[in-house]
């Protein structure tokens, strides 16, 4: 089984890379955040650590965490999102390495493991491959804009807060340009993906 980890901006379509390799090839695709919110419900390992540290009041009347809240709470303040991170990304990360063993016994073909810090949790020791989504600047935000209706301040954060382009080309083995021509972005994973059956 081939691990290949998916990493790139906000905004850069990973999902949309993801979904297509999902609807066309043998692959497992975890995606990180899905997991991390996973592990945040109740009976689930990040749930009890997560209202230690932020306290009963971010618990909806259904027993689940308000995630907009906390996230509305962390954004302004890197030390209490320090903690939070201590308390999932450990998880995280000891959850798709069981996925992983699971697939392999499945004898599934590939594992995509999706994730905007999966260079700085360094989930690309664990993979044979890193690929890289880019995407300019501009469509970027212009698509946070309309599907998520960030406004232009925040989303500048968010991208600060990420590495640089130059820092993702540096450390990942493959780049997949997703412009607006999603053909193009298509035909590249076909691409790619043949070479992995052509090695096999």
């Amino acid at each position: 089984m081939r691990i290949i980890g998916v990493t790139g901006g906000v905004g850069s379509g990973k999902s949309e890379v993801l979904n297509y390799i999902q609807d066309h090839f043998d692959a497992r695709v975890v995606r990180a955040d899905e997991v991390g919110h996973m592990l945040m419900m109740p009976g689930r390992a990040c749930y009890e650590p997560v209202i230690n540290l932020f306290g009963e009041w971010v618990v909806n009347d259904d027993t689940s965490i308000n995630r907009t809240m906390i996230g509305e709470i962390v954004f302004d303040n890197p030390e209490l999102l320090k903690k939070l991170d201590d308390i999932i990304h450990p998880e995280v990360k000891k959850y798709i390495k069981k996925e992983i063993e699971i697939s392999k016994k499945e004898e599934t073909e590939f594992f995509f493991i999706e994730a905007a810090i999966l260079l700085e949790e360094k989930y690309d020791e664990i993979c044979d491959e890193v690929w890289y989504i880019y995407c300019e600047k501009e469509v970027r935000m212009e698509r946070l804009r309309h599907a998520r209706g960030y406004s232009d301040e925040k989303i500048e954060k968010l991208m600060a807060n990420q590495l640089s382009d130059e820092e993702f080309e540096a450390r990942c083995d493959f780049q997949l340009y997703n412009d607006e021509d999603v053909a193009h972005t298509y035909l590249q994973i076909e691409r790619k993906m043949r070479t992995y059956y052509e090695s096999m």
